[in-house]
């Protein structure tokens, strides 16, 4: 593939007259579509095709008037995609070679003996990431400080690659002691390996932990290093295909840090695209709290498959202790907690029947079962069509007839078995999910130090409306909001999020002023590679350092500026974070973990003023019947205009979405077309 330079210059933007930008998320049950053409927006959602994503993609771009195959360089394409998540999930990855230090070949296997369920006694037996028979270990050695002990012998090391070509690898991982500290003999190991593989006429992805992630403990950096290198493969092939199928377009990445990078950079580094569609919500709402001044935000994002929950508090947070499946991925990512509740969540009972809901899902195929599309089984979406909070005459996403005598037989068995009415059975599947999701926004917010009452609760992705008022109210909070085209934020937060590249740093020393001085130092090789990646025009740069007690196992991070840093500055701040999430401070010598640099150029819609489409001319709508509440006044959220007041119950309809504002509830219309919500007393 094609390198894409990543320096973005001011043409690039949208500002620029003719220029087009397309935000595009990829879900597991829809694929959205936002479109910004310097004056307006519009929006496309349409079904997924999980065997070939670039399939709804294009025909995404017809949906929206445009030929996919004459598009020019005046369009530039965002991406958010979940090949590299589905992936990892399903274990469809490829056959990845683990070249370790002799003596550690197994290191992968043996993880950090944490047990899942810690009073289990007889837990099942997981298969290791790598096979026996794909792991190898290289000569040579060196100590904790990053000095050689014992040298990378060519010889040996020779025999070893023979060894590893002997397995027949699709990609290679390499994972040496300390290279965090320095990476030489790593980087010495890939250059004898690719001249190998250059003889043989052959050619392998190769990813190497100081590269993938530069940080200290072995067996997470190995873990990310060979689910790079496992998804390589993969990734590059969708992201050849695409350029192929979009031909002169411009196209972007959306990584898991909330920031954007070329394809080229995606395909060498994959494992920074695991949670590429939840980050484009995060930098959505981000863009939106900014917008409308709203200091904390706890959000989910509820699509056809999964909820995304993320908190929102004066800027999005990062992680490196997200999870994929059962691996612990420790790439910076946006801080996201998800679960499988999602409209397309199926319900069943369990051996003592009780009543589940997900996390297994019926997808884009066949879907819920008031789609139409053979699904048979009661979802989510087919509890909302029986209970009317999802009228049946208006096609979902535009395009989409739903089919209620469907969805009632699917439900049928299931209210028979439980012995209650359609309506009943329907009920307790919505219970069941917002109990799921309930304990999610918990998990980002009171498990985090965050008392949920201070936010305001957004709601965004196609099914997340119909569940906001409720989740309020099981978390006390009295203020909410739907975001104007909330069932493609994810979408839109791609647009605004900027092109950016991450830098990361193990540290490992005391907070004094030598630590300091390393730190400082560690920032400015930081800091220049940043720049020549992204052009030093406009390059904004932002540093944190994770900061721990010492003898800690976890560490917090506080913003870090170089110039104006003291140690003495950094523990105050760390002790005023540390009492805020775990309610004490302990006054004890701090150690320096790491640093973390992020630089951003301008985002496409920088400097672009974004409007919404114009408020269309109001038309009577019929009233809708709903379980227990009659029939309920629908309004098309097209129709509102700034200052219109809503109440509650009532039904608000648009092309990507449908809400449900509950009786006891306020809504407003806000300048920008967004509803603010609040709980009446």
């Amino acid at each position: 593939m094609a390198p894409v330079p990543e320096k973005q210059t001011r043409d690039d933007r949208i500002g620029v007259a003719g220029k087009i930008v397309l935000g595009v998320d990829t879900g597991g049950t829809f694929t959205d579509l936002v479109l910004f053409d310097g004056a307006q927006l519009r929006v496309a959602k349409v079904l997924s095709t999980p065997e070939a994503p670039e399939a709804a993609i294009l025909e995404g771009l017809r949906a929206l008037g445009l030929d996919p195959e004459a598009l020019g360089p005046e369009v530039r394409l965002i991406h958010g995609t979940t090949v590299a998540t589905n992936a990892a999930l399903e274990n469809t990855v490829a056959r990845t070679a683990y070249l370790g230090q002799a003596g550690f070949e197994d290191l992968l296997a043996l993880g950090r003996q944490q047990r899942p369920a810690l009073y289990d006694l007889t837990p099942p037996l997981s298969p290791p990431p790598v096979a026996p028979e794909l792991c190898f270990g290289a000569p040579g050695r060196l100590d904790a400080a990053g000095k050689e002990l014992a040298p990378l012998d060519d010889a040996a090391l020779d025999a070893v690659i023979d060894a590893l070509f002997a397995a027949q690898p699709e990609a290679v991982a390499i994972n040496f002691l300390f290279a965090w500290k320095n990476p030489a003999h790593e980087a010495a190991a890939q250059a004898r390996l690719e001249a190998r593989l250059a003889a043989r006429g052959m050619a392998l992805p190769v990813s190497r932990s100081s590269e993938v992630l530069a940080e200290s403990g072995e067996y997470e950096r190995g873990l990310a290093t060979w689910l790079n290198a496992s998804l390589s493969p993969l990734v590059t092939a969708y992201l050849q295909r695409l350029e192929t199928r979009l031909g002169a377009t411009r196209l972007a990445i959306m990584a898991s840090h909330g920031g954007t990078v070329a394809p080229a950079y995606a395909a060498r580094f994959p494992v920074q695209l695991l949670l590429s569609g939840p980050a484009g919500g995060v930098a959505g709402l981000a863009a939106l709290a900014q917008d409308l001044a709203l200091p904390r935000v706890l959000s989910f994002d509820m699509g056809g498959t999964s909820t995304d929950v993320t908190l929102i508090d004066g800027a999005p947070q990062l992680t490196h202790q997200s999870r994929i499946g059962p691996y612990p991925v420790a790439v910076p990512m946006v801080a996201v907690h998800t679960i499988g509740a999602g409209g397309g969540s199926l319900a069943s009972l369990d051996a003592g029947g009780a009543l589940l809901v997900g996390p297994a899902s019926a997808g884009a195929r066949p879907g819920p079962a008031c789609y139409g599309q053979g699904g048979t089984a009661p979802t989510v979406t087919d509890a909302h069509v029986i209970l009317g909070r999802l009228p049946t005459d208006q096609p979902l996403g535009g395009q989409l007839t739903l089919d209620p005598a469907a969805a009632y037989a699917a439900l049928r068995p299931l209210a028979d078995a439980l012995g209650c009415s359609l309506e009943a059975a329907a009920e307790g599947i919505l219970a069941v999910a917002n109990d799921h999701m309930a304990k999610a926004l918990r998990v980002m917010s009171l498990e985090q130090g965050t008392d949920p009452r201070d936010c305001v609760l957004a709601s965004f992705g196609g099914a997340g409306g119909l569940h906001l008022c409720e989740l309020a109210e099981a978390l006390d909070i009295e203020d909410a909001l739907l975001p104007a085209h909330g069932g493609v934020l994810s979408a839109f937060g791609m647009l605004a999020s900027p092109p950016a590249r991450l830098h990361s740093q193990a540290l490992r020393c005391p907070l004094d002023e030598e630590g300091l001085a390393q730190a400082r130092a560690a920032h400015d090789t930081a800091a220049q590679q940043i720049r020549s990646a992204l052009g030093a025009e406009g390059v904004e740069l932002e540093a944190t350092l994770a900061l721990q007690y010492a003898g800690q196992g976890y560490a917090l991070e506080v913003p870090f500026r170089p110039t104006e840093a003291t140690p003495a500055g950094l523990a105050a701040a760390f002790e005023a974070s540390h009492e805020t999430r775990y309610g004490y401070r302990l006054g004890r010598p701090l150690t320096l973990e790491r640093l973390r640099v992020r630089g951003t150029t301008p985002s496409a819609l920088a400097g672009a003023p974004v409007a919404l489409e114009a408020p269309t001319t109001p038309e009577a709508r019929p009233p809708w019947a709903v379980t227990g509440h009659g029939s309920v006044p629908r309004y098309r959220r097209s129709e509102l205009r700034e200052g219109d007041e809503l109440r509650g119950p009532a039904i608000l309809e648009e092309t990507t979405a449908t809400h449900w504002l509950a009786p006891g509830w306020r809504a407003e219309c806000l300048q920008g077309g967004h509803l603010r919500l609040k709980k009446l007393t």
